[in-house]
């Protein structure tokens, strides 16, 4: 039993999870850390359940985290089921955890701890009733495991080490992520990692998707109005649900400015959101779907956030914007409050004011008295003011000499002066006076703000979902050429169905033109056994299925001519090689892992990808598992896809009539091998193609002659000894120009395998 908790402080939001780990790698534990990508893992000594523990701590290794080990009382669930209904938005009972104090007690120990550690390493409390809480949130979505994610191509490419040439789409994130907002982004991760699985949710994103997708107007207007929301308006507003811990020092301190700063800055750019609402009201007026009229009723037309906005304009100045260069940023938070409000905070932008004057007129004094009329005054946040000069501006003699720090950055020589450090200081102190003062003034707003915090998460939750289904689906299917993406279709029990489906991401990266091809998988025909020579395009089909399911529960349009899915519980594959010398697994045994978690968690719903099973073992053990799993599968109802190189496995077809056969053609011309990459039904066998594939990868001619010969007398069992025998006449050449001792250590293997052959003729 697995209890997990992630306390996500970007969003305001606590994740909690307890689950039976199926899997002796713990797969479902690194998928879900794989979804969540964390910057600390907390957990309790190891010495408390080392035998537990173990895989645990390995599955924890995969993850680029920084670990923190807590003493197990932290991981109190009596506290932790406190905290969640004190803090949680809504109760507990409303997103399904009820009789926590049994059942759910790991996760709540869970909870308890990251809590704790937040609220004490960032020196914070969490708000009563802000955080957005969610209890075993993977079963409303489709689950695909960390592995099939990596196979797939989800969220990185496979390519990404060797170099691609279109990083923008080696994979099915990047080639989407056109998002303006860094929570729609961040949505659109998690969305790709567990889609939807609830056609009604679905087909309300299609609805909308295909509004966009024919009104431009509304398209043009949406993606204009979302550009102007702050890029991280879900971090700006979860600000809000946090109250720093009040802490005893001097009013200058670092910490405590840089506190100041931040929450000046959040309302500043919570204004700036506001502001934009009715514009936005305005676009959504024309939409008619049933998204965007429930956005434009729960945020547009609510009466609090018209309140809201009211409320931040009788405080702060009506001119007042958010910036990014350092000194402007400054200024803008210095005179965020309205003048007359506080009669301190007026005398500190006095001094702010004059301080600033001294150094722009300190700035053009140092011009004429040195001559150097290109000297430049520029300001960052760490070292504040200082002189900058092109190096060719430099007279003969160098550098006056009340210059110092003097560092050379590119073709600029960067200084300072005396007199420009004292102002630098006054500045400073005049600037942390003013955010000090600000913060009191806007300590009355900040309550009413976050008396309707949850509203806030509203408003980040929305513009998100919106940035997504605009600046990502929309903006990449009307880029495109028209109809060559579609809306996709959902049914009960129905088929997963595709015409002339084309893989999104091979069809951008490759110049010439790619080969659609179709799918069909239904309760009558749910395995489909797939053959081809190497290189025919048998793994980019799966992957291409795939990648097309998961697009379309996301609600996005799809590459093909027609789409119809049943909706899909879990995608489970199988596919690549390779080992895992961290974990003492070979390729066999890491192929085996992954096909014993993928039958473990097989559903009648699931849609299972599997590509070559058993080529990393003898040929006869790989036939038998594989024939094996082809049967288990067709028991569980499951759609499958299964590629092979065994060309025994056909005869399941004749013994299962839900087993359809098809090849991917492929035509032998002058003696070489032509792909076509076009799927078609049936049986098709090419002869020695693996011979042919090696002479397309410019093996030597003498050794691809060689093992023709090899090959014709290998293809009769009772020819072996000829075989044998023909190669003497290979020994005699070797003799000829090898030493003795090589040419015996020749004999001696030959002769060994002469032995264990007769052998084998024998028991035979």
């Amino acid at each position: 039993m697995v209890g997990l908790a992630a306390f996500d402080t970007r969003t305001a939001s606590l994740h909690l999870s307890q689950f039976i780990e199926t899997s002796r790698s713990y797969t479902n534990t690194s998928t879900l850390l794989h979804y969540f990508d964390p910057v600390e893992i907390i957990v309790p000594p190891s010495n408390s359940n080392p035998q537990g523990l173990a895989g645990a701590f390995g599955a924890l290794n995969l993850v680029k985290a920084q670990k923190i080990v807590l003493a197990r009382g932290c991981f109190d669930d009596t506290k932790g089921a406190i905290m969640v209904k004190n803090l949680a938005a809504k109760e507990p009972a409303a997103f399904g955890l009820d009789g926590y104090f049994k059942r759910f007690y790991l996760c709540l120990g869970a909870a308890a701890a990251v809590i704790r550690w937040v609220e004490n390493e960032r020196g914070v409390m969490v708000i009563h009733h802000s955080l957005q809480v969610t209890f075993n949130g993977s079963a409303d979505h489709m689950g695909i495991d960390s592995t099939s994610v990596q196979n797939l191509e989800i969220i990185e490419s496979l390519a990404v080490a060797s170099g691609v040439l279109n990083k923008k789409c080696s994979s099915l994130f990047r080639m989407l992520n056109t998002t303006k907002t860094f929570g729609g982004s961040r949505l659109l991760r998690a969305n790709l990692l567990q889609p939807l699985k609830d056609a009604r949710t679905i087909n309300m994103r299609l609805d909308c998707l295909e509004e966009l997708t024919s009104n431009e107007e509304l398209f043009f207007g949406l993606s204009k109005v979302l550009s102007k929301f702050p890029k991280d308006i879900d971090r700006v507003l979860c600000h809000f649900c946090f109250r720093q811990k009040k802490t005893i020092g001097n009013v200058a301190d670092s910490s405590s400015t840089k506190r100041s700063q931040t929450l000046i800055a959040s309302v500043i750019l919570l204004k700036q959101a506001v502001e934009v609402l009715p514009a936005l009201a305005e676009i959504l007026n024309s939409g008619k779907s049933q998204l965007l009229t429930d956005i434009r009723d729960s945020i547009c037309h609510h009466a609090k956030f018209k309140a809201l906005r009211e409320r931040i304009i009788g405080v702060i100045d009506d001119d007042v914007l958010h910036a990014k260069a350092p000194f402007v940023a400054r200024t803008q938070q210095c005179f965020a409050v309205k003048p007359g409000i506080d009669g301190l905070l007026d005398m500190a932008r006095k001094a702010f004011c004059e301080t600033s004057e001294a150094i722009h007129i300190l700035a053009k004094n140092y011009r004429e008295i040195f001559n150097l009329p290109n000297l430049k005054m520029p300001f960052n946040s760490k070292r504040g003011f200082y002189i900058s000069i092109a190096e060719t501006d430099i007279h003969e003699e160098g550098l006056p000499k009340l210059f110092f720090q003097v560092t050379k950055q590119g073709k600029n020589i960067h200084c300072s002066t005396q007199e420009l450090i004292s102002l630098n200081v006054r500045n400073k102190e005049a600037a942390t006076e003013c955010y000090h003062r600000t913060e009191i003034c806007l300590e009355g707003l900040i309550d009413k703000i976050r008396e309707d915090v949850t509203l806030l998460t509203l408003l980040s939750e929305s513009i998100s979902l919106l940035d997504m289904i605009v600046n990502s689906f929309a903006s990449v299917v009307v880029s495109k050429e028209v109809g060559s993406y579609i809306r996709p279709e959902f049914t009960e029990d129905g088929p997963i169905a595709l015409e002339a489906g084309r893989h999104p991401l091979v069809e951008v990266l490759r110049s010439e033109q790619f080969v659609p091809n179709n799918a069909f998988l239904s309760e009558a025909s749910n395995m489909v056994l797939i053959i081809g020579p190497n290189m025919s395009g048998k793994s980019t089909y799966l992957r291409q299925v795939a990648l097309i399911t998961v697009m379309a529960h996301v609600g996005c349009f799809v590459p093909a001519q027609f789409a119809s899915f049943r909706v899909v519980d879990r995608i489970l594959t199988r596919i690549g090689s390779g080992d895992s010398p961290e974990f003492n697994s070979s390729t066999f045994m890491t192929e085996m892992k992954e096909t014993t978690f993928l039958l473990e968690n097989v559903t009648p719903r699931s849609l299972i990808l599997i590509d070559e099973l058993g080529r990393a073992t003898s040929s006869v053990d790989g036939l038998a598992v594989a024939w094996s799993c082809c049967e288990y599968l067709l028991s569980t109802n499951a759609y499958t896809i299964f590629s092979t190189h065994m060309h025994k496995l056909v005869e399941l077809s004749s013994l299962y009539p839900n087993v359809k056969v098809c090849h991917f053609l492929v035509n032998i011309t002058n003696g070489k091998l032509d792909f076509k990459f076009s799927l078609k039904e049936g049986y098709f066998s090419i002869p020695h193609y693996g011979l042919l594939l090696s002479e397309l990868a410019g093996f030597p001619q003498n050794v691809i002659e060689d093992a023709k010969k090899l090959t014709e007398k290998l293809k009769d069992k009772d020819s072996i000894f000829c075989f044998l025998l023909s190669r003497v006449g290979f020994e005699k050449r070797m003799m000829k120009s090898q030493s003795c001792k090589t040419f015996s250590k020749i004999q001696t293997r030959w002769s060994v395998l002469f032995v264990c052959i007769l052998l084998h003729v024998n028991v035979c």
